[in-house]
């Protein structure tokens, strides 16, 4: 598989894309308002202690405290109080107090309304290698499965921590990898967590002692691997850093990164601008003319299956089996593009034959193989859904490109014209202006909304609008409001005094 890395750097922001099989798979945003808090690492200070959901919230500096779980505090790295003795307990009450300063990380960036998720157990990321501070393990990622290769692995890393006393974590880039690139990565990695051990020292919290690069580095760090062909980069600046980065890393991939100079933009050069707006939309067509339907809640991601204008050639069971296995393979990318995480349930459709569900969940896995995210996936349950879960680190691409609808307050529904018509009526019964005629004058009632609604009132039900001022005793005159939204309106009484006459 062969892959590019597009890096558009600009004023306002910088995107970084992943092209791989010909299509995009991931895009990074950051702004000035920063990229992501994760694995970031904080001074934190306790400001709450929850029992009830066995956690606590931490002060770590940015907008909302972070949540930190109790099942996510390694008891060695909290800075208890020196008279505080040491428990086994994982109960919150016996791990942390209110006001007690801790290292924390950042495991999932504040997403919505909710704070950064925290973690004590602290790790630092390289290209090849994650130290693991004060743990004396060796960790070899699982998707490096030759057995000679982790053996190899184990006995370069095996001396590294005997030296230190640190744990560390083969990533599944240091496959091939020579000793000597790791070993000076793996003293990088001690000699900035030395320095974050400097840093508490006297600090109070909040305070940021470790931060991760940025984002162009960090993805060309995290992203860059065997299969990439090229990067391109449309900054000189920021080329020449990567080319920095890339040469220390003892990389090849120096002599493939290229500054894109041509005029048209190097997004739109490789077709990203589309493919992001299309991300966006709900609906996903499959190459044979079905569908999906992707919605996002707050805590799960929806995705229906749909056989929509694939009619199929042979039987009904063919076509739903076609356009499933489409689907598997869509899917996972979808969901990788989007950054959609958490619990994610697809609704494929109903099929017959046990063979065909099963070519479905082998390709479903397979698509999933080159996510870099963790994903669990479940069978089939008896009512044909399949549940998995994707880990998520960061916004959306949604939330991350938009904000909730000022008019249906992020529901995605506004009530209809019909609808906000049938509520002017009962409005004008509850508070009409019929008793008014007579004593001030002629009454008329003024009826401000959308254009939509007046449209309806005004080309659909006007003998029902006279109707109802005839009841009133009164007349009803519609205007549009151009700036209500859709289901807003207002009702004015204006009276109109009768002319006294002239003296003579």
């Amino acid at each position: 598989m062969s892959e590019e890395l597009l890096i558009n750097v600009s004023t306002l922001e910088t995107r970084v894309a992943l092209v791989a099989h010909g299509a995009l798979q991931e895009l990074h945003i950051a702004r000035a308002s920063g990229y992501s808090a994760t694995g970031n690492i904080y001074l934190g200070k306790v400001v709450r202690i929850i029992p009830g959901m066995q956690a606590a919230f931490v002060d770590i500096g940015l907008e909302r405290p972070g949540f930190l779980h109790a099942r996510d505090i390694a008891e060695s790295m909290v800075m208890a109080a020196p008279d505080r003795q040491a428990s086994e307990s994982k109960n919150i009450r016996d791990l942390l107090h209110d006001g007690q300063q801790l290292l924390v990380q950042v495991e999932r960036d504040p997403i919505a309304a909710k704070g950064a998720k925290l973690s004590t157990r602290l790790s630092l990321a390289a290209k090849f290698l994650v130290l693991t501070p004060r743990s004396c393990q060796i960790g070899i990622s699982q998707r490096i499965d030759d057995a000679g290769e982790r053996g190899r692995l184990f006995s370069i890393l095996e001396p590294l921590i005997d030296a230190s006393g640190m744990g560390v974590i083969a990533r599944t880039l240091s496959a091939g990898t020579n000793p000597e690139a790791m070993r000076r990565e793996y003293d990088a990695l001690i000699a900035s967590w030395r320095s974050i051990e400097g840093g508490v020292g006297g600090a109070t919290a909040p305070k940021l002692l470790y931060q991760e690069l940025p984002v162009q580095q960090r993805l060309v760090r995290d992203l860059v691997g065997p299969a990439t062909s090229a990067i391109f980069v449309d900054n000189q600046a920021v080329a020449d850093r990567l080319a920095d980065d890339l040469t220390h890393l003892g990389s090849a991939h120096e002599t493939q990164l290229h500054v894109h100079e041509e005029q048209s933009p190097i997004f739109d050069r490789h077709g990203i601008e589309q493919e992001i707006n299309l991300a966006l939309e709900p609906s996903v067509r499959l190459p044979r003319g079905g569908t999906l339907v992707i919605e996002q809640t707050e805590s799960m991601v929806c995705v229906d299956v749909n056989t929509a204008s694939f009619l199929g050639s042979k039987s009904l069971e063919e076509t739903v089996f076609q356009t499933n296995l489409e689907a598997a393979k869509s899917i996972p990318r979808q969901l990788r593009l989007r950054n959609l995480g958490g619990i994610i349930v697809i609704d494929f459709i109903d099929m017959q034959l046990e063979a065909h569900r099963e070519q479905v969940m082998q390709a479903l896995v397979e698509a999933f193989s080159e996510d870099p995210c963790k994903v669990q996936i479940d069978g089939f349950s008896a009512l044909g859904l399949v549940q998995l879960t994707r880990k998520r680190t960061r916004s959306s691409l949604a939330q991350t490109l938009c904000e909730p609808c000022l008019h249906c307050e992020g529901n995605g529904w506004v009530k209809s014209a019909e609808s906000t018509a049938a509520e002017i009526f009962r409005e004008l019964m509850l508070n009409g202006g019929g008793e008014e005629k007579g004593a001030r004058g002629e009454v008329e009632i003024l009826v401000s909304a959308s254009p939509h609604t007046v449209d309806y009132l005004t080309q659909e039900v006007p003998d029902q609008v006279n109707a109802l001022g005839d009841l009133l005793g009164c007349k009803i005159r519609v205007e549009v409001e151009s700036l209500y939204e859709q289901g807003k309106f207002d009702i004015a009484l204006l009276t109109r005094t009768p002319n006294p006459g002239h003296l003579m």
